[in-house]
């Protein structure tokens, strides 16, 4: 798979150390509510909404909670009306950042979003600036420890998977959206332990970054990551590993 970004593995290591669960549950219904509104609530015909309670699951969200927010979707209980923005913009060394978002408040929330941008040296640009550089793909990682590299590829590409790459500390399975749930199940069912499981957005090219332009950018990231109304940020930078250590080092 071309294009891997090195934030997208910065993203999973966060998310596995994140403490913050009630935040992570509260966005993980939030994109329940969403799917089920757009597509019903029958996730055997909803794909967007099966991948959602599935990544909900696997989480730990409580069936009760799924449910709730499936029927809030669908209208059966009362519930806030979210509507889905996308925003874009640069980091201040220049990498392209592509942000999803659910908000009940359009204006408070691009308003926030800018206030980010600007606060770490970056620019929100206009719609459609950077999202040419992104495609949407089924990002699975596996740790090396978890699996044969051998089984993993024949399970994975039996499946639908696109891709299989290795990286730093383990193994990423890319799939097409559309795949993304075959190949997650057939994991499941060989025993192959995931690290983490998603549909995002991924570049088709990287900027490398260094030095403030890439502290900057990993703290935009992360306090777009951590605002309640985005659900999920995409970019194409590319830190070396030596850069990256560097900088958790220097805290």
């Amino acid at each position: 798979m071309s294009g891997h970004s090195k934030w997208s593995t910065i993203k999973h290591k966060k998310a596995a150390k994140d403490a913050k669960r009630g935040k992570l549950f509260s966005k993980l219904i939030k994109e329940i509510t969403v799917a089920a509104k757009i597509g019903g609530g029958d996730i055997n015909a909803n794909p967007r909404l099966r991948t959602a309670v599935n990544t909900a699951k696997s989480n730990s969200v409580p069936n009760e909670n799924i449910d709730r927010a499936i029927k809030k979707g669908t209208g059966e209980l009362e519930g806030v009306d979210y509507e889905e923005i996308q925003y874009e913009g640069y980091g201040p060394g220049g990498a392209a950042v592509l942000i999803q978002a659910m908000t009940d408040n359009r204006n408070r929330t691009v308003s926030e979003v800018r206030h980010l941008f600007s606060k770490f040296g970056g620019n929100m640009g206009e719609n459609g600036c950077v999202a040419w550089m992104f495609q949407k793909r089924g990002v699975i990682t596996v740790e090396k420890a978890a699996a044969d590299e051998e089984k993993l590829m024949e399970v994975a590409l039996e499946a639908g998977a696109e891709d299989i790459s290795e990286q730093d500390d383990g193994f990423e399975v890319a799939t097409t959206p559309d795949a993304f749930d075959a190949v997650k199940e057939a994991l499941d069912a060989a025993g192959i332990e995931t690290t983490s499981a998603s549909v995002s957005m991924v570049p088709d090219n990287v900027v490398d970054l260094s030095g403030s332009s890439a502290e900057s950018t990993l703290k935009l990231l992360d306090e777009l990551e951590d605002h309640d109304d985005i659900q999920d940020v995409a970019c194409n930078m590319d830190i070396s590993q030596e850069e990256l250590e560097r900088i958790e080092a220097a805290g």
